[in-house]
């Protein structure tokens, strides 16, 4: 029998079989071609165990609950595939952003598969397009959680980026992460997107090594403004003291900024790591601003990481990031 719904109003999505679909990805795909319009999915508490792709544009995913609304896959970068080849990260994920104007709320996105050390890279989020927002959501991972592509240009290992969108046009896009919680361990949020993070809660989780992970690993390409961004950022986790770096430079050209972050006992008091890479030393940009807590005092950071001045501050406006030619302004949702 044909269903038919009104996109215009919400469309709802219930693993009991209470609304008008069981399956947020029979939900998606319900949406006729020529419809071009905004589409809301409200969806219910449940626990949806599907990998999500999202290629259409201005649509819009809303939770019942940030913990009790999940979408969950358990794919790994180490699983071999039936041609006799790993998997590897781009094909890990559990949810796939390749589309501009997408929302999700008040939900969780998690990838099951493990600690990065037993199964390496496995994506919770591949977020690629642009005006993308995630609010009030959870991302919970091992290795690699949330990937804010584009791909960088060139790989370094041969056969690193396969996926999809291994030979699509890098086009950098604005990504806006409010009052998200985000865990994993190892390079848990990398990325080549301009990306701001406004009063999210950053969770390292033990994987028991003498360093631990790396929260952010960066890849902005050379000659963009902005990479990441992080304001009013609760940095925890269960590590032991000084085993966790901020970040380090995926590419050379990383920039990460941090704005009035807390920092637990758990970030080595060097806070950033070059990779072995001097000469991006030179190129990264990695700043804080104002950081706070236990495991910023007495902190002794490498001379090149930069102190941002008051002066400074005005440049990394969550506007003068996010907003560009067409005025994005996500915040007044």
């Amino acid at each position: 029998m044909t269903r038919y719904l009104d996109y215009s109003s919400p469309v709802h999505v219930a693993a009991d079989g209470s609304g008008d679909f069981t399956a947020v990805s029979d939900a998606l795909a319900s949406i006729p071609a020529e419809y071009k319009g905004e589409v809301t999915f409200c969806i219910h508490k449940g626990t949806y165990k599907e990998r999500l792709t999202v290629v259409r544009p201005h649509v819009t995913f809303v939770g019942e609950s940030w913990d009790e609304t999940v979408i969950c896959f358990g794919l790994y970068a180490r699983m071999m595939m039936e041609d006799g080849e790993k998997r590897g990260t781009f094909r890990s994920y559990s949810c796939l952003v390749d589309a501009h104007d997408i929302t999700f709320r008040n939900l969780t996105i998690a990838n099951t598969a493990g600690k990065g050390p037993d199964v390496g890279q496995a994506l919770a989020v591949y977020a690629d397009g642009d005006r993308l927002m995630f609010d009030h959501c959870r991302f919970l991972g091992g290795q690699d959680t949330l990937f804010t592509g584009p791909l960088p240009p060139k790989e370094i290992e041969k056969n690193g980026f396969v996926g999809p969108k291994q030979f699509a046009p890098r086009i950098n896009g604005r990504h806006y992460y409010r009052d998200c919680y985000i865990e994993g361990d190892i390079d848990f949020i990398f990325g080549s997107a301009t990306a701001y993070f406004e009063n999210c809660h950053i969770f390292s989780k033990d994987i028991g090594q003498p360093v631990n992970g790396y929260v952010t690993a960066a890849s902005t390409p050379a000659g963009q403004a902005y990479g990441y961004v992080m304001k009013d950022c609760h940095f925890s986790g269960n590590c032991p003291p000084g085993t966790v770096y901020l970040g380090r430079p995926w590419r050379e050209f990383a920039k990460t900024v941090l704005l009035n972050c807390y920092m637990d006992r758990h970030i080595h008091p060097d806070g950033w790591h070059d990779w072995n890479k001097t000469n991006a030393r030179e190129t990264c940009f990695f700043a804080e601003y104002h950081s706070w807590g236990p495991g910023a005092q007495g902190i002794s950071r490498p001379s090149w990481i930069h102190e941002l001045s008051d002066d400074e501050l005005k440049f990394y406006d969550r506007a003068a990031v996010l907003s560009g030619s067409d005025c994005w302004t996500p915040w007044t949702d």
